[in-house]
Order: C-alpha cells, then structure tokens, then sequence
C-alpha cells in the first residue's frame, strides 16, 4: 500500500555539498519552521514501501534446517569441560593435569 504524496518526476541534482556549507545550512535553519506544503516525505523520495523498518535495515527471516545431532554434541563437550573444573583439574592447555 502506496500513498501517492505528490511526488514529482523531475528531481533537481544538485552539486554536493561540504562540511562547511552543511554546517552554515544547518546553523542558518529555523528550528520551527513547518515543513512546506508540497514536501516529500523521504521514503517516497527514496522509493521506499511503507513499513516498520527498510528492507535494508533488517532482511526478512528465514526458517534454517538445523541437524538435530549438534545440541546434544555441544552440550556434552560444554558439561565434560564442567566436569573437568568441578574435579578440580586444569584442562586450559589440552592436557589434563591436577591443580
């Protein structure tokens, strides 16, 4: 669902602008002025659809095909390492020694 805001075909280019003529810009606005009455919003001028966030913001999620063997597998090498340091044993090296 588009909402047609008078958007206008010919776009204007204009030349880039610097830091300094941005800063003068910025310094030089009036901080109440109402924007005016034939202003487009930026997501139509982007050409963006309407939503909560941009597509390019956070891509849409997928469902992953998760092998069912690998929870299991990382949950006993996590609980051996616990049982290690409960025993009091130091396995930071890879081999396993007292103390």
């Amino acid at each position: 669902m588009t909402k047609d805001h008078g958007r206008h075909d010919e776009v204007a280019v204009l030349p880039p602008l610097d830091e300094d003529e941005l800063c003068a810009l910025a310094m030089a606005a009036d901080p109440v002025a109402v924007p005016a009455a034939d202003a487009v919003p930026l997501d139509v001028y982007l050409g963006q659809d309407e939503g909560l966030l941009p597509a390019w913001y956070m891509p849409t999620p997928m469902a992953r095909f998760r092998p069912s063997w690998r929870l299991p597998v990382v949950l006993a090498i996590v609980g051996t390492f616990v049982v290690i340091e409960a025993a009091g044993l130091c396995s930071t090296f890879g081999q396993i020694v007292v103390g």
